[in-house]
Protein backbone atom coordinates (compact mmCIF):
# COMPACT_ATOMS: atom_id res chain seq x y z
CA UNK A 1 0.00 0.00 0.00
CA UNK A 2 2.70 2.56 0.31
CA UNK A 3 2.69 5.34 2.82
CA UNK A 4 -0.39 5.84 4.82
CA UNK A 5 -2.18 9.07 4.38
CA UNK A 6 -4.57 10.13 6.79
CA UNK A 7 -6.22 13.10 8.84
CA UNK A 8 -6.08 15.38 5.65
CA UNK A 9 -7.16 19.37 5.91
CA UNK A 10 -9.83 18.67 3.04
CA UNK A 11 -11.64 16.00 2.48
CA UNK A 12 -11.41 14.11 -0.91
CA UNK A 13 -14.56 13.95 -2.51
CA UNK A 14 -15.54 10.80 -5.00
CA UNK A 15 -18.31 10.77 -7.21
CA UNK A 16 -19.86 7.94 -8.19
CA UNK A 17 -23.02 7.32 -10.64
CA UNK A 18 -25.72 5.95 -9.29
CA UNK A 19 -28.31 5.21 -12.58
CA UNK A 20 -30.33 2.47 -10.40
CA UNK A 21 -30.63 4.71 -7.65
CA UNK A 22 -30.21 2.64 -5.17
CA UNK A 23 -29.13 3.18 -1.47
CA UNK A 24 -25.43 2.92 -0.93
CA UNK A 25 -22.49 3.72 1.46
CA UNK A 26 -19.01 4.49 0.86
CA UNK A 27 -16.13 2.13 1.92
CA UNK A 28 -12.59 1.99 2.17
CA UNK A 29 -9.67 -0.81 2.01
CA UNK A 30 -8.08 -0.62 5.37
CA UNK A 31 -4.99 -2.11 3.35
CA UNK A 32 -4.95 -5.50 5.87
CA UNK A 33 -5.02 -9.09 4.09
CA UNK A 34 -4.98 -10.37 0.36
CA UNK A 35 -8.71 -9.32 0.38
CA UNK A 36 -10.78 -6.43 0.76
CA UNK A 37 -11.39 -5.77 4.19
CA UNK A 38 -13.78 -2.47 3.70
CA UNK A 39 -14.18 -0.27 6.18
CA UNK A 40 -16.82 3.18 6.54
CA UNK A 41 -14.05 4.81 8.89
CA UNK A 42 -13.21 8.14 7.73
CA UNK A 43 -15.23 8.46 4.84
CA UNK A 44 -18.92 10.03 4.72
CA UNK A 45 -21.72 9.46 2.37
CA UNK A 46 -24.22 11.85 0.79
CA UNK A 47 -26.59 10.37 -1.36
CA UNK A 48 -28.80 11.95 -3.98
CA UNK A 49 -31.22 10.71 -6.61
CA UNK A 50 -28.30 10.47 -9.31
CA UNK A 51 -24.94 10.46 -7.24
CA UNK A 52 -23.16 8.94 -4.47
CA UNK A 53 -20.48 11.46 -3.24
CA UNK A 54 -17.74 10.19 -0.78
CA UNK A 55 -15.65 12.26 1.39
CA UNK A 56 -13.05 10.83 3.05
CA UNK A 57 -10.08 12.09 4.98
CA UNK A 58 -7.31 9.34 3.90
CA UNK A 59 -6.44 7.88 0.77
CA UNK A 60 -6.78 4.26 -0.22
CA UNK A 61 -8.66 2.33 -2.61
CA UNK A 62 -12.90 3.36 -2.66
CA UNK A 63 -15.67 1.39 -3.41
CA UNK A 64 -19.56 2.38 -2.57
CA UNK A 65 -21.06 -0.75 -1.23
CA UNK A 66 -24.78 -0.78 -2.53
CA UNK A 67 -27.88 -2.12 -0.49
CA UNK A 68 -30.92 -3.56 -1.64
CA UNK A 69 -34.16 -1.36 -1.31
CA UNK A 70 -35.79 -3.19 0.62
CA UNK A 71 -33.31 -3.43 3.69
CA UNK A 72 -32.77 0.11 4.42
CA UNK A 73 -35.62 1.76 7.36
CA UNK A 74 -38.27 4.28 6.38
CA UNK A 75 -37.53 7.25 8.11
CA UNK A 76 -40.60 6.84 9.79
CA UNK A 77 -40.29 3.96 11.40
CA UNK A 78 -36.73 4.85 12.18
CA UNK A 79 -38.23 8.21 14.24
CA UNK A 80 -40.69 5.41 15.63
CA UNK A 81 -38.43 2.86 17.10
CA UNK A 82 -35.63 5.40 18.07
CA UNK A 83 -38.74 6.96 20.15
CA UNK A 84 -39.54 3.62 21.54
CA UNK A 85 -36.14 2.65 22.24
CA UNK A 86 -35.23 6.02 24.44
CA UNK A 87 -38.74 5.09 26.29
CA UNK A 88 -38.01 2.08 26.94
CA UNK A 89 -34.46 2.25 27.80
CA UNK A 90 -35.19 4.86 29.84
CA UNK A 91 -37.72 3.51 32.07
CA UNK A 92 -35.44 0.27 32.79
CA UNK A 93 -32.62 2.43 33.63
CA UNK A 94 -35.18 3.95 36.29
CA UNK A 95 -36.99 0.32 37.47
CA UNK A 96 -33.17 -1.13 37.41
CA UNK A 97 -31.99 1.46 39.37
CA UNK A 98 -34.82 0.93 41.89
CA UNK A 99 -34.17 -2.67 41.98
CA UNK A 100 -30.50 -1.63 43.18
CA UNK A 101 -31.88 0.47 45.91
CA UNK A 102 -34.19 -2.29 47.25
CA UNK A 103 -31.25 -5.22 46.96
CA UNK A 104 -28.96 -2.77 48.64
CA UNK A 105 -30.57 -1.16 51.41
CA UNK A 106 -33.47 -3.53 52.33
CA UNK A 107 -32.74 -6.82 51.92
CA UNK A 108 -29.10 -7.32 50.82
CA UNK A 109 -28.55 -8.99 54.50
CA UNK A 110 -31.16 -11.61 53.72
CA UNK A 111 -30.74 -12.08 50.09
CA UNK A 112 -30.41 -15.53 48.51
CA UNK A 113 -28.14 -16.49 45.98
CA UNK A 114 -31.00 -16.21 43.27
CA UNK A 115 -30.84 -12.77 43.97
CA UNK A 116 -27.64 -12.35 43.93
CA UNK A 117 -27.33 -13.63 40.37
CA UNK A 118 -30.36 -11.45 39.71
CA UNK A 119 -28.52 -8.41 40.35
CA UNK A 120 -26.06 -9.34 37.96
CA UNK A 121 -28.07 -9.62 35.05
CA UNK A 122 -29.84 -6.26 36.59
CA UNK A 123 -26.60 -4.32 36.08
CA UNK A 124 -25.63 -5.91 32.96
CA UNK A 125 -28.63 -4.78 31.35
CA UNK A 126 -28.01 -1.41 33.51
CA UNK A 127 -25.08 -0.88 31.84
CA UNK A 128 -26.13 -2.01 27.99
CA UNK A 129 -28.66 0.25 28.10
CA UNK A 130 -26.31 3.41 29.37
CA UNK A 131 -23.96 2.26 26.17
CA UNK A 132 -26.82 2.15 24.02
CA UNK A 133 -28.62 5.14 24.72
CA UNK A 134 -24.94 6.85 24.86
CA UNK A 135 -23.71 5.80 22.08
CA UNK A 136 -25.20 8.19 19.40
CA UNK A 137 -24.24 11.10 21.73
CA UNK A 138 -20.39 9.60 21.26
CA UNK A 139 -20.43 9.41 17.73
CA UNK A 140 -21.78 12.54 16.77
CA UNK A 141 -18.38 13.77 18.34
CA UNK A 142 -16.53 12.52 15.64
CA UNK A 143 -13.71 11.06 17.68
CA UNK A 144 -12.36 7.83 16.01
CA UNK A 145 -10.70 6.63 19.27
CA UNK A 146 -14.04 7.10 21.24
CA UNK A 147 -16.19 5.61 19.03
CA UNK A 148 -14.21 2.44 19.03
CA UNK A 149 -13.99 2.19 22.54
CA UNK A 150 -17.69 3.03 23.05
CA UNK A 151 -18.51 0.30 20.45
CA UNK A 152 -16.13 -1.89 22.34
CA UNK A 153 -18.46 -0.76 25.82
CA UNK A 154 -21.75 -1.56 24.10
CA UNK A 155 -20.70 -5.04 22.59
CA UNK A 156 -19.07 -5.94 26.22
CA UNK A 157 -22.44 -4.92 27.67
CA UNK A 158 -24.64 -7.25 25.04
CA UNK A 159 -22.29 -10.15 25.40
CA UNK A 160 -22.72 -10.05 28.98
CA UNK A 161 -26.21 -9.79 28.83
CA UNK A 162 -26.58 -12.51 27.10
CA UNK A 163 -23.71 -14.50 29.18
CA UNK A 164 -26.72 -13.92 32.23
CA UNK A 165 -29.02 -15.00 30.74
CA UNK A 166 -27.21 -18.66 30.27
CA UNK A 167 -25.88 -18.12 33.60
CA UNK A 168 -29.97 -17.37 35.23
CA UNK A 169 -30.74 -20.60 33.28
CA UNK A 170 -27.65 -22.22 34.34
CA UNK A 171 -28.29 -21.45 38.43
CA UNK A 172 -32.51 -22.46 37.78
CA UNK A 173 -31.25 -26.04 36.92
CA UNK A 174 -28.76 -25.95 39.61
CA UNK A 175 -31.10 -25.15 41.87
CA UNK A 176 -33.82 -27.51 40.46
CA UNK A 177 -31.03 -30.20 41.26
CA UNK A 178 -30.34 -29.21 44.84
CA UNK A 179 -26.80 -27.83 44.21
CA UNK A 180 -26.51 -24.21 44.02
CA UNK A 181 -26.02 -24.01 48.05
CA UNK A 182 -23.18 -26.33 48.15
CA UNK A 183 -20.91 -25.21 45.77
CA UNK A 184 -18.67 -23.17 47.81
CA UNK A 185 -17.86 -19.84 46.69
CA UNK A 186 -21.05 -20.06 44.33
CA UNK A 187 -21.81 -16.48 43.71
CA UNK A 188 -17.91 -15.98 42.84
CA UNK A 189 -17.31 -18.84 40.70
CA UNK A 190 -20.93 -18.12 38.66
CA UNK A 191 -19.48 -14.34 38.45
CA UNK A 192 -16.51 -15.42 36.93
CA UNK A 193 -18.54 -17.21 34.36
CA UNK A 194 -20.95 -14.39 33.50
CA UNK A 195 -18.59 -11.36 33.18
CA UNK A 196 -14.72 -12.71 31.78
CA UNK A 197 -15.77 -14.57 28.72
CA UNK A 198 -17.52 -11.57 27.01
CA UNK A 199 -14.17 -9.54 27.70
CA UNK A 200 -12.05 -11.78 25.98
CA UNK A 201 -13.99 -12.09 22.73
CA UNK A 202 -14.11 -8.20 22.88
CA UNK A 203 -10.28 -7.57 24.03
CA UNK A 204 -9.66 -9.59 20.77
CA UNK A 205 -11.96 -7.70 18.49
CA UNK A 206 -10.53 -4.47 19.56
CA UNK A 207 -7.14 -5.48 19.34
CA UNK A 208 -8.30 -6.19 15.30
CA UNK A 209 -9.78 -2.99 14.73
CA UNK A 210 -13.13 -4.64 14.58
CA UNK A 211 -14.77 -1.58 16.16
CA UNK A 212 -15.83 1.60 14.68
CA UNK A 213 -18.25 4.40 13.37
CA UNK A 214 -21.13 2.22 11.14
CA UNK A 215 -23.72 4.25 8.77
CA UNK A 216 -27.65 3.46 9.16
CA UNK A 217 -29.55 4.15 5.95
CA UNK A 218 -32.71 5.73 5.96
CA UNK A 219 -34.57 7.04 3.05
CA UNK A 220 -33.83 10.16 3.30
CA UNK A 221 -30.69 10.64 5.80
CA UNK A 222 -28.25 8.45 7.35
CA UNK A 223 -27.73 7.82 11.25
CA UNK A 224 -24.23 6.98 12.38
CA UNK A 225 -23.57 4.72 15.60
CA UNK A 226 -20.50 3.53 16.95
CA UNK A 227 -20.93 -0.95 16.27
CA UNK A 228 -18.80 -3.57 14.91
CA UNK A 229 -17.33 -2.77 11.30
CA UNK A 230 -17.29 -6.20 9.78
CA UNK A 231 -20.79 -7.64 9.25
CA UNK A 232 -19.43 -11.17 9.27
CA UNK A 233 -17.54 -10.63 12.92
CA UNK A 234 -21.61 -9.30 13.64
CA UNK A 235 -23.21 -12.41 12.49
CA UNK A 236 -20.50 -15.01 13.76
CA UNK A 237 -19.86 -13.21 17.47
CA UNK A 238 -23.21 -12.09 18.53
CA UNK A 239 -25.96 -13.94 16.16
CA UNK A 240 -23.96 -17.17 16.51
CA UNK A 241 -23.15 -16.47 20.43
CA UNK A 242 -27.21 -16.11 21.41
CA UNK A 243 -27.82 -18.87 19.24
CA UNK A 244 -26.26 -21.21 21.56
CA UNK A 245 -27.53 -19.05 24.34
CA UNK A 246 -31.05 -19.42 23.04
CA UNK A 247 -31.09 -22.92 22.59
CA UNK A 248 -30.01 -23.18 26.66
CA UNK A 249 -32.31 -20.72 27.86
CA UNK A 250 -35.19 -22.28 25.96
CA UNK A 251 -34.57 -26.10 27.17
CA UNK A 252 -34.31 -24.81 30.66
CA UNK A 253 -37.36 -22.94 30.53
CA UNK A 254 -39.27 -25.64 29.13
CA UNK A 255 -38.09 -28.07 31.94
CA UNK A 256 -38.79 -25.23 34.67
CA UNK A 257 -42.49 -24.79 33.31
CA UNK A 258 -42.96 -28.54 33.46
CA UNK A 259 -41.25 -28.56 37.22
CA UNK A 260 -43.78 -25.81 38.11
CA UNK A 261 -46.73 -27.50 37.05
CA UNK A 262 -45.57 -31.24 38.36
CA UNK A 263 -45.38 -28.91 41.69
CA UNK A 264 -48.76 -27.24 41.31
CA UNK A 265 -50.51 -30.70 41.48
CA UNK A 266 -48.26 -32.48 44.36
CA UNK A 267 -49.81 -33.15 47.31
CA UNK A 268 -46.89 -32.86 49.13
CA UNK A 269 -45.85 -29.70 48.31
CA UNK A 270 -46.05 -27.42 51.39
CA UNK A 271 -45.20 -23.83 49.94
CA UNK A 272 -47.32 -20.79 49.53
CA UNK A 273 -50.96 -20.97 49.06
CA UNK A 274 -53.07 -19.38 46.14
CA UNK A 275 -56.58 -19.49 45.62
CA UNK A 276 -57.21 -21.70 42.03
CA UNK A 277 -58.95 -17.96 41.00
CA UNK A 278 -55.41 -16.66 41.12
CA UNK A 279 -53.39 -19.44 39.58
CA UNK A 280 -53.82 -18.50 36.06
CA UNK A 281 -52.34 -14.61 36.53
CA UNK A 282 -49.69 -16.17 38.48
CA UNK A 283 -49.19 -18.78 35.22
CA UNK A 284 -49.13 -15.69 32.81
CA UNK A 285 -46.69 -13.65 35.53
CA UNK A 286 -44.39 -16.70 35.89
CA UNK A 287 -43.93 -17.40 31.86
CA UNK A 288 -43.53 -13.51 30.81
CA UNK A 289 -40.95 -13.85 33.70
CA UNK A 290 -38.64 -16.49 32.88
CA UNK A 291 -38.97 -15.32 29.30
CA UNK A 292 -37.42 -11.98 30.07
CA UNK A 293 -35.17 -13.40 32.54
CA UNK A 294 -34.00 -15.90 30.44
CA UNK A 295 -33.23 -13.02 27.46
CA UNK A 296 -35.91 -15.29 25.09
CA UNK A 297 -37.38 -12.01 23.92
CA UNK A 298 -34.21 -11.51 21.90
CA UNK A 299 -35.23 -14.49 19.38
CA UNK A 300 -37.59 -11.98 17.58
CA UNK A 301 -34.21 -10.72 15.85
CA UNK A 302 -34.78 -14.01 14.20
CA UNK A 303 -37.61 -13.07 12.02
CA UNK A 304 -36.40 -9.96 10.61
CA UNK A 305 -36.82 -11.01 7.30
CA UNK A 306 -38.88 -10.63 4.59
CA UNK A 307 -42.36 -9.58 5.09
CA UNK A 308 -41.80 -9.87 9.17
CA UNK A 309 -39.25 -7.68 8.77
CA UNK A 310 -40.46 -4.18 10.37
CA UNK A 311 -43.07 -6.12 12.73
CA UNK A 312 -40.49 -8.06 14.18
CA UNK A 313 -38.12 -4.78 14.62
CA UNK A 314 -41.06 -3.01 16.58
CA UNK A 315 -42.03 -6.19 18.69
CA UNK A 316 -38.26 -6.90 19.60
CA UNK A 317 -37.24 -3.25 20.46
CA UNK A 318 -40.54 -3.01 22.64
CA UNK A 319 -40.04 -5.72 24.85
CA UNK A 320 -36.15 -5.72 24.82
CA UNK A 321 -36.54 -2.02 25.85
CA UNK A 322 -38.82 -2.25 28.10
CA UNK A 323 -37.48 -5.50 29.51
CA UNK A 324 -35.81 -3.98 32.52
CA UNK A 325 -39.33 -2.76 33.53
CA UNK A 326 -40.77 -6.04 33.03
CA UNK A 327 -37.82 -7.55 35.02
CA UNK A 328 -38.47 -5.43 38.04
CA UNK A 329 -42.54 -6.32 37.85
CA UNK A 330 -41.40 -9.81 38.29
CA UNK A 331 -39.05 -9.41 40.77
CA UNK A 332 -41.64 -7.64 43.09
CA UNK A 333 -43.99 -10.19 42.67
CA UNK A 334 -41.65 -12.61 43.39
CA UNK A 335 -40.07 -11.15 46.32
CA UNK A 336 -41.18 -11.55 49.93
CA UNK A 337 -40.50 -8.25 50.53
CA UNK A 338 -44.25 -6.99 48.70
CA UNK A 339 -47.42 -8.89 49.95
CA UNK A 340 -48.11 -11.91 52.29
CA UNK A 341 -46.19 -14.75 50.62
CA UNK A 342 -47.00 -17.03 53.35
CA UNK A 343 -51.08 -16.83 54.09
CA UNK A 344 -52.20 -16.82 58.01
CA UNK A 345 -53.67 -19.34 60.14
CA UNK A 346 -56.64 -17.13 59.55
CA UNK A 347 -57.02 -18.44 56.17
CA UNK A 348 -57.59 -22.39 56.56
CA UNK A 349 -61.38 -21.52 55.60
CA UNK A 350 -60.20 -20.98 51.96
CA UNK A 351 -62.40 -23.26 49.79
CA UNK A 352 -60.88 -24.84 46.65
CA UNK A 353 -56.99 -23.73 47.08
CA UNK A 354 -53.68 -25.13 45.74
CA UNK A 355 -50.43 -25.21 46.36
CA UNK A 356 -47.40 -23.88 44.28
CA UNK A 357 -43.83 -22.27 44.62
CA UNK A 358 -41.83 -19.97 43.28
CA UNK A 359 -38.95 -20.56 40.73
CA UNK A 360 -37.08 -17.74 41.96
CA UNK A 361 -37.33 -16.98 45.49
CA UNK A 362 -37.16 -20.77 46.50
CA UNK A 363 -33.53 -21.67 48.28
CA UNK A 364 -33.43 -25.28 48.20
CA UNK A 365 -31.92 -26.36 51.40
CA UNK A 366 -28.31 -27.98 50.70
CA UNK A 367 -27.82 -31.55 51.60
CA UNK A 368 -25.13 -31.79 54.91
CA UNK A 369 -21.47 -32.09 54.87
CA UNK A 370 -21.11 -31.77 51.56
CA UNK A 371 -19.04 -29.39 49.42
CA UNK A 372 -17.45 -28.91 45.90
Amino acid sequence: MGTGISNLTENISLVFSNKEQTKGTCHSWDGRGNKPNWTTEGCFTESSESKITCNCQHLTFFAVLMTPPDVTISESDLVNLTYITYIGCGLSMFFLGVAFFIHFLLRKAKATNSAHVLMNLFFALFLLNVAFLSNEYVARANSHNACKVMAAFMHYCLLASFTWFAVEALHLCLQMARQSGVIKHYILKISVIGWVPPALIVSILFVLRKYGEQTIQTESSNVTMCWILDTTVHYTVNIGYYCFVFIFTFSTCIVVLRWLSMLKVSKFNKAVKVKRTGTATLDVTTVLGLCCLLGLTWSFAFFSYGGLRMSSYYIFTILNSFQGLFLFIYYVKTSTLFGDSVPSEDSNNMTEETNTENPYDNQLPPPSKKDF
